[in-house]
């Protein structure tokens, strides 16, 4: 009751959002293994998870997802969010072949991909929006996956880089534990997001980053901790932000003082 359930959201003021995987979507693996990224003898790839994945060059997969899209925003969602939009990286990636996408460049193929999402929804008046991994704001390389942030931010009304501070790696910053320093990654990371965001020649209220709100490793994550990202990308001189938590639990006392620390 899809149609429903967000009438009663939008009753309640609430922006709601569809998350679409792209990439990473084995149920249309199964139905079309002739789109997937293959191992060297032409056998369906899968990562460490076991997991499969779509060529990001296949265009029949781009006409897909665009189906997807506009079913989306025909049942009530305000905006489109592109998940997985980058090419795999967790695996056996010297017996990885890319049928669609051989001998491009990743970062050349994944920005066509945006260009052709930019001129297919935005004629339409259907907002849209990438995510990419929290490293894109400080890397100036494709990360080996294809996701430059430049490129995004010309072509999406938003871009969120996960910038979980558990996610980075051992001494980034010179941090032992960047994961205990929620503040300092975010600030950091966003910091060089907007100067990005500048050198590409769009706003930089472009970037919605999204924050931890979940317990990973060694570090627990509290409320201030959590406040302490929000904090952070206020400071950065942004407006907007989203929290994740797999499990869709999320820290009711974060988000009640959320307005206490804002600008």
């Amino acid at each position: 009751d899809v149609k429903e359930f967000i009438g009663e959201l939008h009753e309640k003021g609430i922006y709601v959002i569809g998350r679409i995987s792209s990439f990473q979507d084995s149920y249309l693996v199964q139905l079309k293994p002739q789109f997937a990224v293959t191992d060297k003898v032409g056998n369906v790839w899968k990562d460490r998870k076991g997991i499969s994945w779509l060529d990001v060059g296949a265009k029949p997969v781009w006409d897909y997802l665009v189906l997807i899209g506009d079913d989306a925003y025909s049942v009530g969602f305000d905006e489109l969010n592109f998940d997985y939009i980058r090419f795999p990286s967790d695996g056996d990636m010297d017996n990885i072949k890319f049928p669609f996408s051989e001998g491009k460049k990743k970062s050349a193929a994944l920005k066509e991909f945006f260009a052709f999402l930019d001129t297919t929804f935005h004629p339409k008046k259907i907002p849209i929006s990438a995510d990419l991994f929290g490293m894109t704001t400080s890397n100036n390389d494709d990360l080996g996956i294809g996701q430059i942030l430049g490129d995004a931010l010309i072509h999406f009304d938003f871009v969120a880089p996960m910038v979980y501070p558990s996610h980075y790696p051992p001494t980034f910053l010179g941090f032992p534990s960047p994961a205990s320093k929620p503040y300092e990654v975010v600030k950091y990371a966003m910091d060089r997001a907007v100067i990005k965001s500048n050198m590409a020649s769009t706003s930089p209220n472009k970037l919605r980053p999204w924050l931890q709100d979940f317990s990973i490793g060694k570090v627990s994550y509290t409320p201030e901790m959590v406040r302490a990202q929000i904090q952070a990308t206020y400071d950065s001189g942004l407006n907007s932000w989203m929290l994740w938590n797999a499990s869709n639990v999320y820290t009711k006392s974060a988000l009640e003082n959320a307005s206490t620390t804002s600008r």
